[in-house]
């Protein structure tokens, strides 16, 4: 794997040996999670046997006992998903979020284009959802308006507030396949294409926001949309 292997005696188990993969938490502590391990104990307990072709007329000498090979992928899926939401403080990658964005529109008109919106991301392997409910604090946004509407686009702002300027559709959802496929810890930073674009204030993608940043752009939101009226 790239790493150096190193024996741990006085670890070993009573029936057989192992090799067993560490990680380490937020705190440097290690925790084993993946492991192989050899059981030379329950074939014997369980009375398993196997014939083989061995060339002999005693059909007793043809039976032999197997070994069990034991195998955790990564081990306790609580201990891991625990390690793993310690780890990433919450902010969890784009590739790996079990839901990378939500779709919110600026205001109930535009109701029915972020559910186009949405669908589109949905259809395109991404788990995306529509979130119709203007009191909803979710933590990954993708807010439309209705300059994004009539030119079928979307602006995209990450959660430190740097804006990287409003793509077409399609071009986001090719970005967002990039991401997820190279499976990068840090979507936000890696996410503007090379193609140019042209800065928009009134819809923003925003990908693994903590809520109280969901809380923030929503009242500069506020504020954008009372110039606006203003106007």
């Amino acid at each position: 794997f790239g790493y150096p292997w190193k024996l741990n005696p006085g670890d070993g188990a009573f029936y057989g040996p192992k090799i067993d993969i560490t990680i380490k938490d937020a705190l440097q502590r290690s925790h084993q999670c993946a492991t192989i391990q050899l059981d030379f104990q329950l074939p014997l307990r369980f009375e398993l046997q196997y014939q083989t072709d061995d060339d002999t007329d005693d059909p007793t000498k043809k039976l032999k006992t197997p070994v069990i090979i034991h195998r955790a992928m990564v081990g306790s899926i609580e201990r891991m998903l625990a390690i793993l939401t310690e780890s990433f403080g919450g902010k969890w990658p784009f590739w790996l979020s079990p839901r990378q964005a939500a779709i919110v529109p600026v205001v109930s008109a535009l109701d029915e284009y972020a559910i186009e919106v949405q669908q589109k991301l949905w259809n395109a392997g991404f788990q995306v959802e529509a979130d119709l409910d203007p009191g909803s604090m979710l933590n990954k946004k993708i807010l439309v308006g209705q300059q994004e509407k009539a030119n079928g686009t979307v602006n995209v702002r990450t959660r430190d507030g740097k804006q990287h300027g409003e793509f077409p559709l399609n071009d986001v959802i090719k970005r967002f396949g990039e991401l997820a496929s190279s499976r990068t810890n840090h979507a936000e930073d890696d996410f503007s294409p090379n193609s140019s674009a042209t800065k928009s204030p009134s819809t923003h993608t925003t990908m693994s926001k903590d809520l109280s940043d969901a809380k923030e752009e929503k009242e500069s939101l506020n504020e954008e949309m009372e110039q606006k009226l203003k106007i």
